[in-house]
């Protein structure tokens, strides 16, 4: 057995604070979710319409802050969490349902590889595949947006398994989050 040298027994506060940084959450309110990929869903779509290839850098780092940390790094992140769910609560007077937060971020992983794959076929000069795949990208964050259908959380149960993201039922457009 290895046994670590320094601060045998006392507590570790930069691992704390790196842990508290680079953590993603165990669970992840519904409601924040899915304006997260509201906001998704109107970058791509600007995208779409505009053909700017600046335009994925947010997108790329906003996946990639939300794949390391959740919403702590990412700008729409605290911005949904901090303004917009609260708002959408108190307005309709209902808490948001409470997912499990490991499928989310394997959702954000998803959605980073495309916006990724879509930014670098930009700029090495390949925009039918960046538009085919934002398309992609902003179709799946649609289905999250709009329906409440996470098609990453749907391939994490396919592979991982896990309760919650195998009935989809409790997340139907007459369930949507503002009533």
């Amino acid at each position: 057995m290895i046994t670590p040298i320094g601060n045998i027994g006392k507590p570790c506060y930069v691992s704390s604070i790196v842990n508290a940084l680079l953590g993603f959450p165990e669970t992840v309110n519904e409601t924040s979710a899915r304006l997260v990929a509201t906001g998704v869903v109107a970058l791509a779509a600007l995208f779409l319409a505009v053909g700017s290839g600046w335009l994925l850098v947010p997108l790329v780092l906003g996946f990639a802050a939300r794949v390391l940390t959740g919403p702590t790094l990412s700008p729409l992140g605290q911005f949904v969490t901090r303004v917009a769910t609260p708002a959408i609560e108190n307005f309709t007077g209902r808490p948001g349902r409470t997912v499990p937060g490991t499928p989310k971020r394997f959702a954000q992983l998803i959605g980073l590889t495309f916006s990724a794959v879509a930014a670098l076929a930009w700029f090495a000069g390949a925009p039918v595949v960046t538009y085919v795949t934002i398309a992609m990208l902003a179709g799946a964050a649609g289905l999250e947006a709009f329906a409440g259908i996470c098609l990453g959380c749907i391939i994490y149960n396919a592979i991982w398994g896990c309760a919650d993201c195998a009935d989809i039922s409790r997340r139907s457009p007459a369930r949507a989050t503002i009533r």
